[in-house]
């Protein structure tokens, strides 16, 4: 059995989260298939009695923009299993990409594709930071830029401050961090130039 101070979880244990995730993966892709049958049978079905009524137009296509979030979400949640098994394969499952630590057995099973543990995300949710942890360092840095941002620096405490690059640094604008952008508005490889 794992402990918090191990590197990481056995091949055994990652084996059991691989069996967990094949069968939550099979389920997911079963489901995002009948939300796409779903969608092409509401969109032939509204094609047919496009026009007819004004109501029925309405209805249609708001049930049309449910099913689309809704495959959507699934498209999403299938390829953080898919994520999930590559991490398994790589043997890095199971550790927190903040603290380092190993995430408690009950966090994985409750949710296969996290990839933070509770004090982590409690941390990131209450704007805590602790010492020892990536996050807090990143953390610090956003706030030494955001002050530029907010224009609390004026050009007269520049010129009081003991090191030049404090107030440099205090000008600079935060940049967001990839765990910050959704999804499905993170950039492709084919967009970027």
């Amino acid at each position: 059995m794992a402990s918090n101070n191990t590197l990481r979880y056995s091949d055994r244990e990652l084996a059991t989260f691989k069996e967990i995730i094949d069968a939550k993966l099979a389920k997911a892709k079963a489901q995002l298939l009948q939300l796409q049958t779903q969608i092409i049978e509401a969109t032939q079905n509204s094609s047919d009695a496009h026009g007819a009524d004004w109501m029925d137009d309405s209805s249609m296509n708001a049930e049309l923009d449910m099913l689309n979030t809704m495959a959507i979400r699934q498209r999403k949640y299938k390829k953080e299993l898919e994520n999930a098994l590559i991490r398994i394969r790589n043997k890095v499952y199971g550790i927190c990409i903040i603290t380092g630590n190993l995430i408690d057995k009950r966090r994985l099973m409750a949710v296969p594709t996290t990839t933070k543990s509770v004090a982590a995300k409690n941390a990131i949710s209450s704007g805590q930071r602790g010492r020892n942890t990536r996050f807090s360092a990143r953390r610090r840095s956003r706030q030494i830029i955001s002050k530029f941002k907010s224009g609390r620096s004026k050009k007269n405490k520049l010129s009081t401050a003991t090191n030049p690059e404090e107030g440099l640094l205090s000008q600079v604008t935060p940049l967001p961090s990839v765990e910050d952008i959704p999804m499905d508005q993170r950039p492709k490889m084919g967009d970027i130039e």
